[in-house]
């Protein structure tokens, strides 16, 4: 086998090295084909076949739409066939916890039964009792796993009782279910429970909810909706509090930040709005009778154009009878002698004149027919607001804060008391020992007008209503800020006070150390005059003995390091005449270093 495999190798490089370039690309490409196809292969293989969602189609749009809202809310891998109506997903698991999270949430249609999606499977070999029992067993086994399918259940005892016929009453037994759930986290919402109770009566036929019981592990029944009457009123009152308390928050937040943007954020700290709303539900029919616009009015204009008539005549009748003649009164039949009072008989023959005029005229009013339902509704709105003023410095004729001190105390408290009694404790002014005086500028009443009238526009302002809005000028204590700027200023003064006399003993130090080096150059100088005077005398008496000793013939015997001294003096002499500074510095040197 080794020497057959070995052999097979061989030939297939032999092979390979004989093809050209162009065969081996050709053969690499069909390689590289074949493990793309196996590798497609097998994955389409192992994948898992997905399952309907339900066996018939959702034909209605918007029952569609809401379906998958919820399943993309759900974060499930679905899809959905917009010509059959027929949603699919990955696994029958997921199929059974969205068919059950969609019936116990009611977003199924009433006529759509979840059950007939799990039991209808028949079997055609066992007898009646077999199946009953079987059908049994299957709907206890289908409720559990339905309700199991939910997230916040993690575990379902299910018991389900049939119906019983007897021909005796006492005999006969309703529907019965008991259903125990062990729950994960809080006990569901109210809705979630009567969604639960619903599923579990959809599945036996002819249970009542009277008949269902749902508890959890401690005994609590969770179906127990008349019990919970109570508590579902102090739930919606709860909710209408918390609305109201919502309006009033987004109201303060957009007031605030109104203000604050016209005043500074530091000048408007704080907000208040409280409503008044009436929580009833108020449905009510009325006939209204409005007057007839005949001429609007125009906007544009300060003063109003609006006319308005009362009705208007759509149609109008006038007949009017005029009757002249004799009156008539009957006498009976011929022959028989009449049986008129004197009174008619005296008006016979009498020419008489009657008018009649009648109108009828039909007029046209406004009418409007409405049915309000009001729930909830707002009573009133009222709003307050504080904006701080201005508090600013006192300054001196320099430009410089005042501050208080012991040596200025009583004049400037003689001077702020005739204009702010009891300056100490006034609001208007801060007058303390050792910090600035400050004096409170309050809001302008123009401009706190200006901002109310911005707030009421954004309240939805109602005069009728009896809506109002405060906007008030009061000082905001700003005793720490105030105590950190005093400081901060006290400082800065120290320190620029410091900074001068630190540079005022810098100058000082500078003109001492100029002054020090002009005396000692001065000396140095004086110095080096002098020196150079005695060398200059030293050399002229050295001149003078040479020339009186060769005035005298006699000869002056010199030793080699006499002569060198006085080459070199020489050459210093003469250099000293050419480049005086030079010489000087470096007889300086040759001094400093000796």
């Amino acid at each position: 086998m080794n020497d057959w495999l070995k052999n097979v190798v061989a030939k297939v490089k032999s092979l390979w090295a004989s093809w050209k370039p162009v065969q081996k690309a050709i053969a690499a490409g069909v390689l590289v084909a074949v493990i793309v196809v196996l590798v497609v292969v097998f994955r389409g293989s192992s994948k898992s076949d997905a399952v309907f969602l339900f066996r018939t189609p959702i034909t209605d749009e918007s029952k569609r739409d809401e379906i998958i809202t919820r399943l993309e809310q759900e974060n499930v891998d679905f899809s959905v066939n917009e010509t059959t109506g027929m949603f699919t997903v990955p696994d029958t698991r997921t199929a059974k916890r969205l068919r059950t999270l969609l019936t116990t949430e009611g977003i199924l249609a009433p006529s759509y039964n979840i059950w007939d999606e799990e039991l209808n499977v028949t079997n055609w070999t066992t007898t009646d009792w077999d199946r009953e029992e079987r059908k049994l067993q299957r709907i206890n086994n289908q409720i559990k796993q339905q309700l199991e399918s939910l997230d916040y259940i993690a575990n379902a005892n299910v018991v389900i009782n049939q119906a019983t016929d007897s021909l005796f009453d006492r005999n006969t037994r309703p529907a019965q279910a008991s259903v125990t759930l062990t729950l994960r986290g809080e006990t569901p919402e109210r809705r979630r429970i009567k969604g639960l109770q619903d599923l579990i009566m959809s599945a036996v036929p002819g249970l009542r909810a009277e008949n269902v019981k749902i508890s959890d592990t401690q005994g609590n029944i969770l179906n127990d909706f008349e019990g919970m009457a109570e508590m579902d009123a102090v739930e919606v009152v709860k909710k209408q509090q918390e609305y109201r308390q919502q309006l009033e928050a987004r109201l303060s937040a957009k007031v605030q930040n109104m203000l604050q943007l016209n005043f500074s954020t530091d000048r408007v700290r704080a907000v208040a709005v409280s409503i008044e709303m009436d929580m009833s539900k108020i449905t009510s029919d009325k006939t209204e009778y409005t007057p007839i616009v005949k001429t609007p009015d125009n906007p544009d204009t300060p003063y109003s154009e609006l006319e308005t008539v009362d009705s208007f005549v759509l149609s109008e009748e006038n007949i009017t009878r005029k009757w002249t003649g004799t009156g008539y009164n009957p006498e009976g039949p011929a022959g028989v002698e009449g049986q008129n009072p004197p009174v008619y008989s005296d008006m016979s023959n009498v020419i008489g004149e009657s008018t009649e005029t009648s109108v009828q005229r039909n007029n046209v009013i406004n009418t409007e027919q409405k049915h309000i339902e009001k729930s909830p509704s707002i009573d009133r709105i009222t709003a307050a607001a504080n904006i701080d003023g201005r508090w600013e410095k006192e300054l001196d004729g320099g430009n410089n804060p005042v501050f208080v001190t012991e040596k200025n105390y009583e004049q400037l408290k003689a001077k702020y008391e005739e204009k702010y009694p009891n300056v100490e404790d006034n609001d208007n002014i801060r007058f303390r020992l050792g910090h600035i005086v400050r004096v409170y500028k309050p809001v302008p009443d123009d401009t706190r007008e200006r901002a109310a009238s911005i707030v009421q526009d954004a309240i939805g302002y109602n005069r009728t209503r009896g809506d109002s809005v405060t906007i008030t000028s009061w000082p905001i204590p700003r005793e720490d800020d105030w105590d950190l700027e005093d400081d901060a200023i006290i400082r800065a003064q120290n320190t620029r006070k410091t900074i001068m006399l630190v540079l005022v003993g810098v100058v000082v130090i500078l003109i001492a150390f100029i002054v020090f080096r002009m005396i000692s150059r001065e000396l140095e100088r004086r110095r080096r005059l002098r020196e150079e005077e005695i060398l200059r005398r030293q050399q002229a008496e050295r001149e003078k003995a040479l020339w009186d000793a060769k005035q005298e013939g006699m000869e002056v015997t010199m030793s080699v390091e006499e002569r060198k001294r006085a080459e070199l003096q020489e050459n210093a002499i003469a250099m000293a005449k050419e480049h005086p500074e030079d010489v000087a510095m470096l007889i300086r040197t040759w001094m400093m270093e000796e």
